[in-house]
């Protein structure tokens, strides 16, 4: 009999709990450790304070560089598109686009000098719509995970779209589509396995995230960084030409459900899971933490139980999520 493992319904996201793995992964943000159950105490012999004085670590000056993120200058992932995995870029399988596709004006929020952008002021778009008819549910049965619900948004509102003439964003982007439902019905591995080699990404969904929302790449109909020059609405998403909602990262209303050292928030296309791991200081991962398909093995809560399995991360800098597929997608995708 199958049973449901994780089900959204109307009322809210029902988030994967960090707050259980909390004593379990306190150390997963820097790379995991073994819990200890060892009550004992040990006295330590005092050591001489040392005179040698260091200063703080120097931000991430591009994706592909080591250090924390600057919250209000985040590395820009133009140009970082490959045929190829490679840690901080996306391997398309598409790797000519359009010179039209995304937003039309590079916003003042992008400093093409320093090749960064600031996600604190950036514009979204205005509005607030309900999706009451939103709907969404993670079910396994035996090897199998079934996700299926409409692409509509559970537990927020969107962004009115098309975007408004009257609306700030509408001087940068000029989104004519409107939101519409979608038939979601994938069919992944419960337990997902490594492909002989990593998979290029296609255009179109990559992904599934709990709140019943697409996850495309990275990039824009450009071929740029998605998440930098495309205004979204308040929980980063917004449709395509089809109508087709999605995001491009993980976004901020998921990121507030994920406090804990751990937490599932979607799935990729070839069954492996996305996460939000954090340090101790509750600091995402960064791009030199991962691969280069953007994932890592580490103690994650999975079919019900912690265990070391591969993953994908959520990073607060492009590609985001994911880099490329460690795994074999499901058909079409």
């Amino acid at each position: 009999m199958a049973s449901v493992i994780r089900a959204v319904g109307r009322m809210g996201v029902v988030p994967v709990t960090g707050v259980v793995l909390a004593g379990l992964l306190a150390a997963c943000g820097s790379g995991g450790s073994a819990v200890s159950t060892s009550t004992s105490t040990s006295v330590s012999t005092p050591v001489a304070a040392s005179t040698t004085t260091t200063g703080p670590t120097p931000y991430a000056a591009t994706v592909t560089s080591a250090g924390p993120i600057d919250p209000s200058a985040v590395p820009l992932g133009d140009g970082y598109v490959s045929s190829s995995p490679k840690v901080g870029y996306v391997d398309s399988c598409v790797t000519t686009f359009p010179p039209i596709g995304g937003a039309s004006v590079v916003g003042p929020w992008i400093d093409t000098s320093t090749k960064t952008w600031d996600p604190l002021t950036k514009p979204a778009v205005q509005g607030a719509v309900s999706w009451s008819e939103a709907r969404f549910s993670v079910t396994v049965n035996g090897a199998g995970r079934t996700v299926a619900g409409d692409d509509l948004p559970i537990g927020h509102t969107t962004g009115t779209f098309p975007i408004s003439p009257t609306d700030p964003a509408h001087a940068y982007d000029q989104n004519p589509n409107a939101i519409s439902a979608q038939s979601v019905s994938w069919s992944l591995p419960s337990d997902p396995v490594a492909a002989a080699q990593p998979g290029c990404l296609g255009l179109g969904p990559v992904g599934i995230l709990d709140d019943g929302v697409y996850l495309f790449d990275a990039l824009d109909g450009e071929g740029r960084d998605a998440g930098a020059h495309e205004v979204l609405d308040s929980c980063q998403e917004h449709p395509q030409g089809a109508g087709i909602l999605h995001h491009h990262q993980v976004p901020s209303c998921l990121l507030s459900l994920a406090p804990g050292p751990s937490t599932l928030v979607g799935y990729a296309a070839d069954g492996y899971g996305i996460y939000v791991e954090r340090s101790a200081e509750g600091a995402l991962l960064t791009n030199t933490d991962l691969d280069a398909c953007h994932g890592r093995t580490s103690a994650v809560l999975w079919n019900g139980k912690v265990q070391d399995v591969y993953h994908y991360d959520a990073t607060s800098e492009y590609p985001y999520t994911i880099g490329c597929y460690h795994g074999t997608p499901i058909s079409g995708h």
